[in-house]
């Protein structure tokens, strides 16, 4: 019937979005990307056309006959676009019967993986954008006349780098990337704490340090009580740092924060544990960090370790759209930057592939001269270099960092 539709008001092609491989029938497929064929090349679509674009494939499926068949198959275009949605609901239950005959007969955690992976992706199948160009041109014509502050976004919690950035904004893959021990993992900690202040909802994923560590971390910073004092608290804390650890207790309670801090996750269990937040939490401020790139798990077989790392960005871009939530993700730079005069690193330095350039909104560089020189005299400044932003300037931000307390905050004047 949707093949009919087209020959009847070939026009009908461009109002669909389905591909061949929708289709059940290998001859449906060919026949209707012979079909999109005539359409790139605004040739019009009848069975004299379609004898020619097919070619010695016409043997193949059934001959003229079968597409005169088709010609008159179709009495009115009226309910294509049911047609078109019964094409895609048996699409996706073919899809979803293939990959769960795959999980049965071999019982495998990959192709239980393969499972969910597919599950997914079918549900964004024949999704159509919803809104028209006239919404679009009435909330920018909103935009106009409506002050919503200087925020587009997720408050950062520095004063700076709201100005540059706007806040954190929804469906933004963020690479927060530096060297290990310049401070990327304290810093993510502030934008999380930062953001549970403004009441807003927070998932950390640690694959390299367990939810203790980091919870002392954010203790520290709310109460700037030393980190090394965390170490042995009952031996160390005076009455005061007992009296803030209590307060801060309570504090950290009441946010909306959790910590997953399994060594060996996968996009997989990401993704579904950010479902699991956005359906509880569907309109509230919600930002994501994740600790870090490259000890991401991966389910399927890479020939290089860089095809790997791409396609964990990609993915990780496409589950911030849906979502609609800001994705932090921290990165190691590679040590090409040791072997330079100028430590300051550059976005080439991002380890393991070039995709992590492209997939990102926004791509921040850590730099503290201290690092390298002990006798820096700007040696509580780090610099956070804006490498790339998608939709705002570049530069560089500087704030105070109180290693001590794992605390940064705004240079003043």
């Amino acid at each position: 019937m949707v093949l009919g539709a087209i020959f009847l008001e070939p026009e009908t092609i461009y109002e669909l979005i389905l591909e061949p491989c929708h289709f059940s029938s290998k001859k449906n497929q060919v026949i209707f990307h012979a079909m999109a064929e005539l359409r790139d090349k605004a040739q019009p679509i009848d069975p004299v056309t379609m004898l020619e674009q097919l070619g010695s494939q016409i043997e193949n499926i059934g001959g003229m006959s079968y597409l005169t068949s088709l010609a008159v198959s179709c009495p009115t275009t009226e309910h294509v676009e049911d047609y078109q949605r019964i094409v895609l609901e048996q699409y996706k239950i073919r899809e979803l019967k293939r990959a769960a005959a795959g999980f049965l007969n071999k019982g495998s955690l990959e192709e239980a993986e393969n499972f969910y992976q597919t599950f997914i992706s079918m549900q964004g199948v024949g999704r159509v954008a919803e809104g028209t160009k006239t919404g679009v041109l009435m909330d920018i014509f909103d935009e106009m006349y409506e002050d919503r502050g200087c925020l587009q976004g997720i408050d950062t919690g520095f004063s700076t780098m709201n100005r540059m950035t706007g806040g954190w904004n929804k469906g933004d893959l963020i690479i927060l990337a530096a060297r290990p021990s310049m401070g990327k993992t304290a810093f993510a900690l502030n934008l999380a704490i930062n953001c549970c202040k403004k009441g807003g909802v927070v998932d950390i994923f640690s694959l390299e340090m367990p939810d203790k560590q980091l919870v002392k971390r954010i203790l520290s910073s709310l109460t700037r009580i030393d980190g090394a004092k965390w170490r042995n608290p009952y031996r160390l804390f005076n009455e005061d740092d007992q009296n803030k650890a209590n307060m801060a207790f309570d504090i950290y309670h009441k946010w909306n924060v959790q910590i997953h801090d399994q060594s060996r996750q996968t996009v997989s269990d990401l993704r579904a544990q950010i479902q699991k937040t956005r359906r509880e939490f569907p309109e509230g401020e919600y930002l994501v960090t994740i600790d870090y790139l490259q000890l991401i798990a991966t389910t399927g077989k890479y020939d290089r370790h860089d095809l790997a790392i791409a396609s964990i960005t990609k993915e990780l871009k496409q589950i911030a759209r849906q979502y609609q939530v800001p994705i932090i993700l921290l990165s190691q730079l590679s040590r090409g930057v040791e072997q330079r005069m100028d430590k300051r690193p550059r976005m080439s330095d991002l380890r393991d592939s070039g995709s992590i350039e492209q997939d990102a909104d926004v791509i921040m560089l850590l730099y503290r001269e201290e690092y390298y020189d002990n006798d820096s005299k700007g040696n509580n400044l780090i610099e956070i270099d804006i490498a790339k932003q998608r939709n705002g300037p570049v530069g560089s931000v500087k704030l105070f960092f109180e290693k001590e307390v794992g605390t940064f905050v705004d240079v003043m004047g």
